[in-house]
Parts: C-alpha cells; structure tokens; sequence
C-alpha cells in the first residue's frame, strides 16, 4: 500500500526482522483487507436470504445478521479514520500495544460472525443451499488465506473461528453426507493454513527486499552526496588554487625565453629546447588537469559553430611537429575533401590536441597520421599511431580520469592519465562520438565523430602558432610596459623577460604603487595587470582606472584563474584577459603591435 496510516510496529511471526515502518506496512494490508471483507460479507448474504425466500424458509435470523454486517463496515470505515488520528498522538509503544489488540480482536469477532450464517441456517434450506453456503465459505477463506496473511495472528484467529466453527456443525448442516464432506473439509483446512504460511512469508520477503532495496538507495543517495560534496571541493581547492599554481610554470616560461635570448653559448641551446619542451608538458597536464575540472563543475558553456577541420589539424600538427621530430616520428596530416563541422571550436581543439599528444608520447618509432574524412553526413576525425598500443579488456577503461594501461606505466611514468579523459568530457559535451580501436604492440587508432555543415567555417578560428622563439629570434621591441603583479618571483621574471625584448618595464604590486609610477613620469604603452593581488583589490579595476589616466595605453588582464567572476565581467565588457602561464609567443605578438619593433620605430624616426 502507498498510504500507510499506521507507523508503528507489530509483533507477529516472521515479522522480527522487519524494521517498524515494514511491519507498519504488513499491519496496514491486514488491516485494510479485514475492513474490505467485512465490506463484502452483507452482498454475499443478500444473495442467500433471496434463495431461503424463495424456499419459503424463515430469513429473520439471516436478514438480521445481514444488517449487522452492514451497519459494521459503515462503522469500521469511520473508526479507521478515528483510530488513526489517536494512534498519531500516541508514544510507539502504546500504538502498537492498541493496535495488535485491536486487530486480533477484530479478526476474532469477523470469524466468529461469519460462522453464524452457518448455525442461522443449519436445518433450514435444501442440501444444495448448504453446500453452496460452505462453498462460499472456503472460497472466502482461500482469499483470505492469501491477502489477510501479512499478520500471521490476525488470519489464525479469523480462520479458527470461522472455519472451524463451521466444521463442527457439518454433521448437522449434512445429516446423510457428512462422514464424506468433514475428512474433506479437514483435508481443506490443512491445505488452507498450509498456503497462508507460505504467503506470510512472501509478504515478509516482499517487505524485506524493498527495505533492503531503500536502504541501497538511500546509501547509494548519500554516497552520492558525499561524491559530490568531494567533487565541488576538488573544483573550489582548483579554481582557488589555481592562481598560485599557475604562478611557477608562468614564471618560469618567461625565464627560459629570457635566458635563450642572452645564450652565446651555442651548446646550451638544446638543454634550453629540452628545458623549454619540459615546462610546456607541465603546462599541459596542468592545464589537463583545470580542464577536467572546469568541465566537471558545469562552469564551461558550449558555443556550436561551423569549423573548417582542416585549419585545425595544421595548427595542432605544428603545436607538436617539434617533439614528433625529436623523437623521430613522422607527423602527417591528411584531409580528404572539404571538412566543415559543427562544434565547439575550443572544446574540439582541446579534444584533438589531446589525442595528438597521447598519441606522440606513446609512439616509439613510425609516426602518427592526423586524418578527416566523410562518413555520409558526418565527419570522421582520426589519430593513428604506430605506438604500443592499447589491451582489450582495458580499452573501456582508457578514458577514465587518471587510468593509464600498464604499458603506458613502464614507457612513460611522467603522465597522469587526463588527456584521454579530457577527450571524453569534451566529445560528450558536444554530443560527439568518440573511441579507439588497438592493438597490444601494433598501435592505436583514436577517433571522433561529429556532424558536417554546409555553412561557412567561423573566420574568428585561431590561425596556426608560428614556430617558438627559441628556433626563430624575436626583433627586439620598443616602448614602455607597466605589470601589476604581487608575485616577486613572476614580477623578477617579468622584468628579466621585458629587458630581453628591450621593453622599458616598470612593476607595482598594488594600486597605489601603480598610480605613484605613473605620477613619477613613467607613461605605459601597454598595461598587463593580474586579476589576484594580495592587497585585495582587484585587478580589473586598477586596469580600467589605469587606462583611463592613460588613454592612449594597450593592455590586457593576466590571470592563472578560470571561473572568476571578474575576468568573466571582463571578456563581457571587450576587455582582453590572457591565461596564465601565458605563451611567450603569444605575448611577443601583442607587445609587437602594441608597441612595434625596434627597427620599425628606428625606420620611423629616420
């Protein structure tokens, strides 16, 4: 039953094991089935005083046995109502001492009543009338047998007094036939009680599995809420965090720019690269890492728009062109056909470039081939790889956070097993397919699927990275730089890095430091100021109060957050915000037409 109006427990057979509200339940059914079968014991009655009528036999005891019944289970649907509201105000130990008694009692007085249309109507009528009478009888007690025997006491009481009682009248109710009819309804009562106990017990089973199954949903809730409570904890620790974490790999970014542009040393150029390659792998899993996180905490919005496939595979092919090479893999990109496709352009360059670099470290020798193609309204997105490859029974599990296969271990122990898990989370938000079929040794075939569009391509997609600046010399530039920073590390790097471009650099921590520059005399061409600043204040209203004392400036927020409210603010209100560690090539291109080269400034004056 859903509406339960008895929470309070029972003592019957069986039952012990059951937890109050189960065995509220069972009394509720017994209950209710009692009230049902008083209900329809007077439309049962009728029928047979009709036919004593009509054998023009006496019906005064039956009719009135008739409208007591009546009157009865008009009465018991009020009581019910009664009983409830005072079971409610009552402490559990008193209602269920009430109820049980209650119960039996009205288990007992329904049987007993019952088997009066018996004793009324012994003698009177023909052999047929009886025999239908006890027909009745049996018939009401095999559907009791099987309802009414949630509460194992409730059902004896009822079918003691009422069969039994019948049974012992059968040599008077059948003088010629009884020795036939009482071993027959002796071998009926055994039968009965035999069915009402296994039907006890499928109520009490019944009733123990859906606790059992609340109380795994319930466990299953909590564990859940506890999951999520850890996941929002990781995703706030990240995105507090994520500032000074950022700071370091920036710092050092900067750095190793600054001291490949001093270097005369031409054998320290490889352990710059080397150097240089290690830092940027750092910059990647962190940035795995931040990823997985934003996604995960539902904070990153999906922009579909029509994206040429082709562009992007250059761009992601040069991104690791270099390190293909240093390892002494061949990088090919192959595109058959014009590829235009609906999709995030952020998510499916961060998919893609996650494939191509799991797909480079992996690899010991042959290449990896970078591929689109048509298949009937999609577009199928490919990285082949000639690498070690991916076992069967753990290839469900390879885009799972933080799983890495064992050959993966023993190769390369510098992975943390986000890249593939990236791959996933950014297919899915764009309601692309994704999969990989390997082979142990042989290599790895990783793929996307998304829709095609006829729609021309978004001319807002990034263009290719030029080639890093430890291979191609920048110009040095020329002009004047103001960086609010709080960090001494990021902030000596910072002026190591504008003194090897040449720029005439300036530092303030705070706001008051910045505006005690700008009143020295020293005029910015380009302003960079971090969103977190140890004072508290925040970093893009000193850049806008910063900018309107110099109009004339360019500049930009730095920021190692990805969530905050404020560089959101920014982007919204046209502001440029740049993510740290920021690329130093990234950031020679704005300072280069911000404030222009050397040379041109030289070919200016002239």
């Amino acid at each position: 039953m859903t509406d339960n109006p008895f929470s309070f427990a029972i003592a019957s057979p069986g039952t012990a094991s059951l937890s109050l509200q189960g065995q509220a339940r069972l009394l509720a059914m017994t209950y209710d089935r009692l009230i049902f079968g008083v209900t329809s014991i007077p439309l049962v009655g009728l029928m047979f005083g009709a036919w004593l009528y009509q054998l023009q036999e006496p019906i005064t005891g039956l009719s009135v046995w008739i409208i007591a019944y009546t009157l009865a289970s008009i009465g018991l649907r009020v009581h019910r109502k009664q009983l409830l509201s005072k079971l409610h105000a009552l402490d559990i130990d008193s209602a269920v001492k009430r109820m049980r008694r209650f119960v039996y009692n009205f288990a007992l007085i329904h049987g007993v009543s019952l088997s009066l249309c018996v004793f009324i109507t012994a003698g009177h009528g023909t052999f047929e009338f009886t025999l239908l009478l006890y027909i009745s009888l049996a018939a009401i007690m095999a559907a009791n047998a099987t309802h009414q025997t949630p509460v194992l006491g409730s059902f004896q009481r009822y079918f003691i007094s009422c069969w039994g009682l019948s049974t012992l009248v059968i040599p008077w109710s059948f003088p010629d036939h009884w020795p036939f009819i009482l071993p027959l309804s002796l071998i009926y009562t055994a039968a009965i009680y035999r069915h009402a106990l296994i039907a006890h017990q499928f109520f009490v089973q019944q009733v123990k599995l859906e606790e059992e199954g609340s109380l795994l949903a319930e466990r299953y809730r909590m564990a859940k809420e506890e999951a999520e409570a850890a996941l929002q904890a990781k995703n706030q620790f990240l995105a507090t965090a994520s500032h000074d974490l950022r700071q370091p790999v920036h710092a050092m970014g900067f750095l190793i720019e600054s001291i490949a542009r001093r270097n005369n040393d031409p054998t320290l150029t490889p352990a710059l690269r080397d150097l240089h390659a290690s830092v940027r792998s750092v910059h990647m899993m962190f940035n795995a890492l931040l990823d997985l996180s934003r996604i995960e905490s539902g904070t990153f919005s999906v922009s579909a728009a029509a994206v040429d496939i082709a562009p992007l595979m250059q761009e992601v092919a040069l991104l690791f062109r270099e390190e293909a090479a240093r390892r002494g893999l061949s990088l090919r990109v192959r595109v058959s056909g014009q590829c235009t496709i609906i999709a995030d352009p952020t998510l499916l360059k961060q998919a893609f470039a996650n494939l191509v670099h799991n797909a480079v470290r992996y690899t010991l020798q042959g290449g990896v081939l970078l591929s689109a193609r048509r298949r009937g309204n999609d577009c199928l997105i490919e990285v082949w790889d000639t690498g070690v490859g991916v076992a069967q029974p753990e290839q469900d599990r390879i885009y799972t956070p933080f799983y890495r296969n064992e050959y993966a271990w023993h190769f390369d122990s510098e992975g943390h097993g986000l890249g593939l898990a990236v791959v996933a989370r950014c297919a899915k938000l764009m309601g692309a397919t994704y999969g990989l079929s390997s082979s142990v040794g042989k290599g790895s075939r990783f793929w996307l699927r998304l829709p095609r569009t006829t729609t021309k391509a978004d001319s807002l997609m990034p263009q290719p990275m030029a080639p890093h600046a430890l291979d191609t010399p920048h110009p040095p530039l020329s002009g004047t730089c103001l960086v609010v920073e709080d960090d001494p590390q990021v902030t000596s790097a910072w002026l190591s890095l504008m003194q090897a471009w040449g720029v005439d650099a300036r530092c303030a921590t705070e706001a008051a430091e910045a505006f005690s520059i700008l009143e020295s005399g020293f005029v910015p061409n380009a302003i960079l100021c971090d969103q977190r600043l140890r004072s508290g204040e925040s970093g893009f209203e000193i850049l806008k109060t910063l900018f309107k004392r110099c109009p004339e400036a360019s500049g930009a927020m730095v920021s190692g957050e990805f969530n905050s409210p404020q560089l959101q603010q920014a982007e919204q209100e046209g502001y440029l915000v740049l993510r740290k560690p920021l690329e130093v090539d990234h950031l020679y291109s704005l300072l280069a037409r911000w404030l222009g080269t050397a040379s041109s400034s030289d070919q200016t004056n002239s």
